[in-house]
């Protein structure tokens, strides 16, 4: 609270409308301050005692000299109290500015950083320009062990940390609770766990943010300190602020984290299955159930022969880009790149996502990944990858098929076979479907009957149909 100098206030402002009243009274006024030194009178009129002048329960000076002085002393009392709020106002609009120009600052600095330590830095940076501390952290609750781990901290660095649990010691109760506080005489608090500091005197808000608590902001000093309610409110204040950017720091590094394991990921397994994965909650289901997809093989006709006279790492590096080609085509017609097999792509379309028209989409990649061959930049991709394509479509089972420790999601049954072979009597830039794929798209694309044909492991004849494009 500010503190009001009777003498200056008498000086200052006071002194010629009292002078003009005390003539008024017609009478001998003196006026002293609390030590007895006369502000307004003579000096041989100094005496001990008198008629108080009061501010705030305090005596500030003292009014003598006739049956005036009460109301001399009455009336001083009221301008005192009155330039006190005056004052005191003038104190709080000042410390709101720079409490709010403080706010304005922090916000524009941690809006501007994503990186969780970077936040709490800032934010105890802050806070010990306002509150006086011996130490500072910012303390975050990993969700995994339901400890409260230091992310931030100034003061005196110490060996041995002590561990807290949810729920353990002043900080843990104020987490749970959400409720800041203000421990002036830590060493008489139960709930204080005595750590590497010694610590006088606490305070601490919790990090709250729309639905929980995540963490505690902790201010402390070494020796004994009177924390206000003043600097409770401050501190609650930086904690809120402090939440909202640390949330906003955990979500960014979350999803950059997803990203770099959804892009490693999309390397190996199709995107529709990463995307699963991503968005499942608990365990991941993908269990098997009859579908009715089509299926896509494709092959490059005499590869072995071709890539005889090159080096391995040759050979990678033209299926590499061929298979890039190829993929991107798949994934643009909403298929699944289902696996791999040496030069030989297996594709479904339909299964995890289901189409309508699988069928379709299908044929429309396969006549892509045809151009897309004969228009590749590379020559030798041009001349040598002669692929032949085979389409099937039906009911097959598809899901996660494998042992607990490797599943592969793929598809199993008849059609499956048949698009099989399908593709290995296609010859180099040919596509072949099966009757099923042909009714199914007959009105989009143009085919060519090729009549009943016996293939390997079938009893009955196929009648396959070639794609023209």
């Amino acid at each position: 609270m500010p503190a009001i100098s009777l003498e200056k206030f008498i000086k200052k402002g006071a002194s010629p409308v009292l002078i003009e009243i005390i003539n008024a009274m017609d009478t001998s006024i003196t006026i002293q301050d609390a030590d007895y030194r006369i502000l307004l009178g003579d000096d041989d009129q100094r005496l001990l005692g008198g008629y108080p002048v009061e501010l705030s329960g305090q005596v500030i000076g003292w009014v003598s000299g006739g049956d005036k002085a009460p109301s001399v002393a009455s009336l001083l009392t009221y301008l005192a109290g009155k330039e006190l709020e005056k004052k005191t106002l003038g104190r709080e609009t000042l410390d709101k500015y720079k409490e709010i120009n403080l706010l304005y600052n922090i916000s524009e600095r941690i809006a501007a950083s994503l990186e969780l330590k970077e936040v709490a830095r800032l934010i105890i940076e802050v806070a010990r320009r306002s509150i006086k501390a011996s130490n500072a952290s910012v303390m975050l609750i990993n969700e995994e062990t339901e400890r409260l781990e230091i992310i931030a901290a100034f003061g005196k660095e110490n060996d041995e940390k002590t561990i807290l649990m949810t729920g353990d010691g002043i900080a843990g109760t104020i987490l749970l609770s959400g409720n800041a506080e203000i421990i002036n005489d830590v060493l008489s608090d139960p709930r204080y766990i005595e750590g590497a500091n010694n610590v006088k005197s606490m305070i601490c808000a919790p990090l709250k943010t729309k639905d929980r608590s995540i963490g505690v902001l902790n201010m402390s000093s070494n020796e004994p300190v009177f924390y206000t309610a003043a600097d409770l409110k401050l501190l609650t204040t930086l904690a809120s602020q402090a939440a909202s950017a640390i949330e906003n720091a955990i979500l960014h590094k979350k999803k950059l984290k997803e990203e770099r394991i959804k892009s490693n990921l999309e390397r190996y397994v199709a995107s529709q299955i990463v995307d699963i994965i991503m968005e499942a909650k608990g365990d991941i289901s993908l269990d098997s159930e009859m579908k009715n997809i089509a299926i896509l093989f494709s092959d490059i006709r005499n590869f072995t022969a071709t890539c005889e006279s090159l080096a391995p790492k040759e050979i990678v590096g033209y299926l590499n880009e061929y298979f890039t080609q190829m993929v991107d085509v798949i994934f643009t017609h909403e298929g699944t790149v289902n696996k791999f097999v040496g030069d030989m792509i297996v594709a479904l379309f339909g299964a995890p996502a289901h189409l309508s028209n699988n069928e379709r989409q299908a044929v429309q990649a396969a006549i892509e990944m045809q151009k897309r061959i004969n228009s590749t930049p590379d020559s030798w991709i041009r001349e040598h990858f002669n692929t032949g394509i085979g389409i099937n479509s039906g009911e097959v089972v598809v899901g996660n098929i494998g042992s607990p420790q490797h599943m592969d999601y793929t598809a199993i049954g008849d059609e499956v076979n048949i698009a099989s072979r399908l593709q290995a009597i296609a010859k180099g830039g040919q596509i072949l479907v099966s009757r099923n794929v042909f009714d199914t798209t007959k009105e989009f694309f143009k085919f060519n009957s090729m009549g009943k044909v016996k293939v390997k492991g079938k009893k009955r004849s196929i009648e396959p149909f070639e794609v023209l494009y």
